[in-house]
């Protein structure tokens, strides 16, 4: 009973980030005037579905993703409701809506998080014996400002200053009572020796504002890490998909209330970040066009961004089949 009870969680727990991304885009299209045919949550075949005076709302058999499908977005209409045929302006809020409301979920999810168990800020609280830091003369106090010449203003991008750095030398730069000083720094195994300063019982502004600092400085680590992919310097070993994200969340999910919270807030942000890539089908690509159509004022050919999306969307099953695949055969250890 009780597996069925956490299966559930992650089951919510997701479908609630799909929906808050397609909500966002739903309600969009709807304040523009275009006609939704179909608000979907999974993917696969449909288990049920509401019809609605002008929009099915179906839920379908697998709990992964979703989506809005809208009149005349996969080529030519010649219905003033049509997607193709909103300005570009109008189609560039509807397509933005989704990512946007991810991240305003994170914000959200986060803030909730730290009202309840604080929050740590890049402040040295205490030193451990033989460690780098020790050694290289940091003091409890020292306020972190830089790392390799990138600002620091919350512990998580301490933190992923660290993990990026792979045990090489850290060019850190702190605070010291109203002295800047420089400290050069190599992690022994990502471990400098520092624990931070935990902020405790913060009020719900300091919340939110702290929710804020941790969805940008996510962003931040996720651009980092789709950087790194790109440039091949990431490991396939450590590239995870659909099934990766649903045995994460299962395990945190176990962990308690609070941990899965903060790892939704964290998924929002993936996802927001995801759809943002120009790749056909993705949000992205439509932001691409509507900003191409909005600075050259030049229209594009509807039929053909059509097919255009109709080959992406293929392109992405077949990826996410094969990073499936690769998840079963190969997991990631954690």
């Amino acid at each position: 009973m009780h597996i069925i009870f956490n299966i559930l969680i992650v089951v919510i727990a997701f479908s609630i980030l799909v929906i808050i991304h397609e909500l966002g885009h739903f309600t969009f299209a709807k304040l523009n005037g275009v006609k939704v045919e179909e608000f979907s949550i999974g993917m696969g075949p449909k288990l049920f579905g509401i019809q609605g005076k002008e929009t099915l709302y179906a839920f379908r058999a697998v709990p992964i993703g979703g989506y809005v499908r809208m009149l005349g977005e996969e080529g030519d209409s010649t219905d003033e409701r049509a997607f193709s045929n909103k300005s570009p302006s109008q189609r560039l809020s509807i397509v933005a809506a989704g990512p946007i409301m991810n991240f305003i979920l994170a914000i959200i999810l986060f803030a909730i998080v730290t009202g309840f168990t604080g929050y740590s800020v890049p402040i040295v609280s205490k030193i451990i014996p033989n460690s780098p830091a020790m050694e290289a003369g940091i003091k409890p106090g020292d306020k972190i400002l830089e790392v390799n010449k990138h600002n620091i203003s919350t512990w998580e991008d301490f933190k992923t200053e660290v993990a990026i750095a792979k045990g090489s030398q850290l060019n850190m730069r702190i605070l010291r009572g109203e002295e800047e000083k420089t400290f050069l720094i190599t992690a022994e195994k990502n471990l400098v020796g520092i624990y931070a300063t935990t902020v405790e019982s913060p009020g719900a502004l300091q919340s939110l504002k702290q929710g804020f600092k941790q969805t940008t400085s996510t962003i931040k680590q996720t651009v980092l890490s789709l950087g790194m992919i790109f440039k091949g310097k990431a490991s396939k070993d450590d590239i995870g998909g659909p099934v990766t994200i649903l045995r994460v969340t299962w395990q945190i999910s176990k962990a308690g209330l609070l941990n899965l919270v903060a790892f939704s807030a964290f998924i929002s942000v993936q996802l927001g970040i995801f759809n943002l890539l120009p790749f056909p089908a993705l949000d992205g690509f439509w932001i691409f066009v509507s900003l191409y159509q909005i600075i050259t004022r030049k229209q594009v050919d509807k039929d053909k961004i059509g097919i255009i999306n109709t080959v992406g969307f293929a392109l992405l099953l077949l990826l996410m089949v094969l990073v499936t695949i690769k998840d079963v055969m190969y997991p990631i250890k954690f």
